[in-house]
């Protein structure tokens, strides 16, 4: 398996950080290295989680993601560099899956699927983004890697917290654009690949949960701050790869996404206009940024092993109702060195979640006769032990590690 850096941005998000590091110690790649770039307010997660030693921590204070992953590539010695961000938290066979289609010289990317806050429903599949920065969802039947090619005008999405790229090709092109300081910053790097006919493979099986963590730009359950890195982000990218900027249509996607918070009631109507009044503000500084590309990225450090290992994978079933017993069996398989998961049953019909806990156990909750998988009846009369076994399979190719040949 080629060798792979995995790079980290954190701002502010200590505790999230913290979270991301104890997931990624579960991985089972066997040759990669964890670059960490964070600020003042996110450093001490490093220490906390135990692997200070063992991560590479790189400062920076400029809340510029694009400049903040240019500064962990620089710092990447793997022939592949994968990235996360830090409010997700990667299933333990991620990076073996996401890294293992570069196999084939010819694939250049690779994007994974992301699970959104439940943990079972996706936030994001398969996607193409064209050059006026609207997206399609592409059908992927099946958990084989599909290998894509885009071309000038269209670009197959990855997506920034689950894709990984070639070193070199990092390389040649100059890394992230720093003129996108936050959103539409990988979708840029995927429309100039595109346009060098580069082949990305999108990745079912590699997978990783996010959060929507809260951050200066956006609360918890993602409701703007200020939308201007967002209008400057679109400017910058219409200019450059659609040959002219028009707002009218984004500016109005943006008024309807607000509209929305508005009736939910997370947004005052007086918020609206503000918020779009900084959309527009970012939008006139757009026009006038120009490209920035990264200086030299082309030295390769050295190298400080990430340590990873096969690990086994234990089950702990138990009911609602005695929780904090089965947790505790659950934390003591971690201290013993497993991947556990958790499955927690109430006699109910209840949806079920998957989260990661601090203490590095996957819990899934929710009613033994509810559906986990949204395509699912919403009852259906199943033993609590058969249920287990159900969600076990599941989960099998991203959680269980593959047999040893021979």
């Amino acid at each position: 398996m080629r060798p792979a850096s995995v790079v980290v941005v954190s701002q502010g998000r200590a505790e999230m950080l913290e979270r991301c590091l104890k997931g990624l110690a579960q991985i089972d790649h066997p040759d990669v290295e964890v670059v960490v770039v964070a600020d003042a307010a996110s450093t001490p997660a490093v220490a906390r989680s135990g692997l200070g030693d063992v991560v590479k921590l790189v400062p920076c204070e400029v809340p510029n993601i694009s400049a903040a992953r240019n500064a962990g590539i620089a710092q990447a010695s793997g022939e592949i560099v994968a990235f996360i961000d830090d409010d997700a938290v990667p299933e333990p066979r991620w990076l073996s899956h996401l890294t293992a289609p570069f196999a084939d010289d010819d694939v250049q990317a690779a994007g994974g699927f992301v699970r959104g806050r439940n943990g079972i429903g996706f936030q994001w599949r398969g996607r193409m983004v064209f050059d006026d920065a609207e997206t399609a969802d592409l059908p992927i039947d099946g958990d084989a890697p599909v290998k894509l090619q885009g071309a000038k005008g269209r670009a197959v999405k990855t997506e920034g917290t689950n894709m990984a790229v070639r070193r070199d090709t990092l390389v040649a092109l100059g890394g992230f654009d720093e003129a996108f300081a936050f959103y539409l910053d990988e979708t840029d790097l995927n429309m100039r690949l595109a346009a060098r006919g580069a082949v990305t493979a999108l990745v079912p099986l590699a997978q990783v949960h996010h959060g929507y963590a809260a951050s200066a730009r956006r609360t918890g359950d993602r409701v703007p701050r200020t939308l201007f890195e967002i209008g400057a982000s679109l400017a910058v990218f219409l200019r450059k790869h659609h040959g002219r900027a028009v707002k009218g249509a984004h500016r109005a996607a943006q008024r309807r996404r607000l509209l929305r918070h508005m009736i939910a009631g997370r947004l005052m109507p007086g918020d609206v206009g503000r918020l779009l009044s900084t959309f527009d503000a970012g939008w006139n500084d757009g026009l006038s940024r120009s490209p920035r590309l990264a200086g030299d990225l082309g030295t390769v450090p050295d190298r400080l092993i990430f340590p990873t290992k096969v690990r086994p994978h234990e089950i702990v079933f138990g009911r609602s109702f005695e929780r904090k017993a089965a947790m505790e069996r659950a934390r003591a398989k971690v201290r013993e060195g497993a991947v556990t998961t958790l499955y927690l049953w109430s006699f109910t019909a209840l949806y079920h979640r998957v989260r990661f806990t601090k203490d590095g156990v996957w819990v899934q909750s929710g009613g033994q006769f509810g559906r986990a998988e949204r395509s699912e009846p919403l009852f259906r009369v199943i033993p609590g032990g058969a249920r287990v076994q159900a969600e076990a399979l599941r989960v099998r190719a991203l959680r269980v590690p593959r047999p040893t040949p021979g």
